[in-house]
């Protein structure tokens, strides 16, 4: 009967994909990094100040419908 490996064939594929992984790792410019963060903080703010109630309201709604609607 043929040894087993010491390691798992998971294991090894999951070793491979994180060298690959990390070979492709782009590097991220900081200042556009920046940027985005400045646009993500002051997002939500601004948008809730362009909604009327009504549009609040309707978003809310279907977010709840969302919700409820999945089954465990």
């Amino acid at each position: 009967m043929p040894k087993r490996s010491s390691k798992d064939i998971n294991v090894i594929a999951a070793n491979v994909v994180g060298q690959v992984i990390d070979e492709a790792q782009v590097v991220k410019n900081p200042a556009a990094v920046t940027l985005g963060r400045l646009g993500g903080l002051k997002g939500g703010k601004a948008r809730a100040k362009s909604l009327t109630n009504e549009q609040r309201k309707e978003i809310a709604s279907k977010a709840a419908r969302a919700r409820w609607s999945k089954e465990i």
